[in-house]
């Protein structure tokens, strides 16, 4: 296959002929998403995306990931002074990194919906499988830079729903150009030294002064550090202690008349991973800053309506889901790029994708990332909808696809890694950045004890899990196929399992639940991935004729549901040594 080109569906994907996943177009190397995009899109919106997904993941699989390791090995830097000693706290870039972010922009990856055609056309929505695979296509090149970008976006949309419209006309045009030149960063600071998800304990203080709002306190853990419109929380003067008190705020970089505003970088972190956006600690001192709520109705009311923590919650809900896809997409590269060395590696005169060990975890890790891709892109799907029945199913999809997507990020890179033997211990493989970067995305916006106390929030407080429950069903109710049979009994059995688990919870002790937590919520993970399977594989049985997706999700089932006796060793199953070209190289399997 060579790139930008798609592979006849027949031929499936010859590894052997592909050197690396860069320079490849990622839209048209991933048949997978190909077919989740002709699946979900509306019939009026398939060309569409299917144009924008080819576009960007030809963008990103070339220009974009051929940097990413130069940008990884190049970090951000702090200039604190000026040669005349004056504070400038000016973070410096290298080239790649701003390369790559202008084309991004120019590219769309924000602006897009906010384009005139857009807004005119599709009322300013694009299609949830563009907005989710343009995450998902970034994600397998430099998480780092999705922080970046994706913050600025869900910064845009915050600023779009809460500012005063002075506010909204100063600082959107620059959040959502496709002129890089014009171009603004977002970013969000929340964490304090004290714990990044003890919210309540927030030290940072808010004073109306008759010139305006100024804060003042310090953020322990501040990623895309150089933002121009920074939103954070602050206790206005008076208010209550506790998340109730706290309010939304946004700082700019610079004061309204030009000069810097009151925000002091102390120093950069020295991460582990995720290199290309700069992340450090940060002094407000008197920082200027704009109150997000009822601020234009010329009061502070807003600053103690007490909804400022679910202004915040809204932007943090959004990172949540690019967290999740950032773990997705490195699962995505992480496979990819263990397919290409494993059919070129030989070993005792034979290429190791032949290795029935090895082929065992080609497929394992294809099962996973498909298992990913459909309860990402359904989260993607219910956030779009307004419905309450989907604002509680988005309400649990997300902590349940974060909580999965980024520990199988850690677990597939570590197996690609692994593939690729010593050479994958080495940094100028891909696989071993991979590695680095995915033991973030379990921190970020939620470890992932706080991912599963959330999971326990959204059944108590909104009934998600009905939701999701629900979602189960419809999913599996199609099922009529005989190649399904087996998979939908075994996930009806675990769905009530599910339930059962979920009933008992709501009657135990408080400490009980709290342990629990975890269990249940990869519990109900897996039981969503595979009924979500079984809808694509009908799916695929009606439209294409194949009954390769009963085989994924069959296997996924197998792995995640099912309780074969002696750990599986006396089943006999032959599914990773009869399908491996199936499932690995995606080719069509007749039902």
């Amino acid at each position: 296959m060579t790139t930008g080109t798609r592979p006849a569906a027949s031929e499936g994907i010859d590894y052997s002929s592909l050197e690396s996943a860069i320079g490849l177009n990622w839209y048209d190397a991933d048949p997978n998403l190909r077919q989740l995009v002709e699946r979900l899109a509306a019939p009026d919106d398939r060309a569409f995306a299917e144009e924008q997904l080819r576009k960007m993941g030809g963008v990103v699989g070339g220009r974009i990931a051929s940097r990413a390791e130069m940008t990884d090995k190049n970090p951000p830097r702090l200039e604190k002074y000026d040669q005349w000693g004056n504070e400038v706290n000016d973070v410096v870039h290298h080239q790649g990194a701003i390369d790559t972010k202008r084309d991004l922009w120019e590219s769309g990856f924000i602006g897009l919906r906010w384009t005139e055609e857009v807004r005119r056309t599709r009322a300013g929505h694009l299609p949830s499988v563009v907005n989710t695979g343009f995450s998902y296509f970034l994600s397998q090149a430099e998480t780092g830079m999705l922080c970046a970008i994706g913050m600025t976006s869900s910064a845009a949309g915050i600023i779009e729903r809460h500012a005063p419209p002075e506010v909204r006309e100063r600082f959107l045009p620059h959040l959502t150009t496709m002129n890089y030149g014009e171009a603004w960063d977002g970013a969000m600071f929340m964490t304090e030294i004290r714990g990044g998800s003890d919210l309540a304990s927030s030290e940072c203080s808010a004073v109306k002064t008759a010139a305006g709002w100024r804060i003042n306190g310090a953020k322990w853990f501040c990623s895309n550090l150089d933002a121009e419109a920074i939103l954070t929380l602050a206790r206005p003067e008076g208010a209550h202690p506790g998340l109730r008190g706290l309010a939304m705020f946004l700082i700019p970089k610079r004061r309204a008349d030009g000069s810097r505003n009151g925000m002091h970088v102390r120093r950069l972190k020295d991460k582990l991973g995720t290199k290309a956006v700069p992340t450090g600690e940060v002094d407000f001192i008197d920082a200027e800053a704009y109150l997000m709520g009822a601020e234009s109705t010329g009061d502070d009311t807003g600053a103690r309506d007490g909804k400022g923590i679910n202004r915040m919650m809204e932007m943090v809900q959004g990172s949540r889901f690019g967290v999740a896809l950032m773990g997705l997409g490195i699962m995505r590269r992480s496979f990819l790029e263990a397919a290409i060395y494993a059919h070129h590696r030989e070993a005792f005169g034979r290429p190791i994708s032949e290795y029935p060990l090895v082929r065992e975890t080609l497929v394992n890790m294809a099962a996973e990332v498909e298992a990913g891709c459909a309860l990402a892109f359904e989260a993607g799907e219910a956030g779009t909808r307004q419905d309450e029945e989907s604002k509680r199913l988005y309400r649990i999809l997300v902590p349940l696809a974060k909580l999965r997507c980024t520990r199988r990020g850690i677990d597939l890179a570590s197996q690609a890694v692994e593939i690729h033997g010593g050479n994958g211990y080495i940094e100028n493989w891909p696989v071993a950045r991979q590695l680095r970067d995915a033991q973030c995305h379990t921190i970020w916006e939620g470890a992932e004890n706080i991912i599963c106390l959330d999971v326990l929030r959204a059944i108590a407080k909104e009934r998600a899990d009905e939701a999701l429950f629900g979602r189960v069903e419809r999913a599996l109710g199609g099922a009529e196929h005989p190649a399904l049979a087996s998979t939908v009994t075994e996930v009806g059995r675990s769905l009530d399992e599910v339930k059962e688990a979920v009933a008992y919870l709501e009657r135990a002790p408080q400490e009980i639940r709290l342990l629990q937590a975890r269990r249940i919520a990869e519990y109900m993970a897996d039981v969503t991935q595979a009924a979500l399977l079984v809808e694509e594989a009908v799916w695929e049985l009606a439209n294409k004729g194949s009954a390769r997706k009963a085989i994924v999700a069959r296997h996924f089932a197998s792995m995640r549901l099912g309780e074969a006796p002696v750990r599986g060793i006396t089943s006999g199953d032959r599914t990773v040594l009869d399908y491996f070209d199936p499932i690995v190289r995606y080719q069509p399997v007749a039902p």
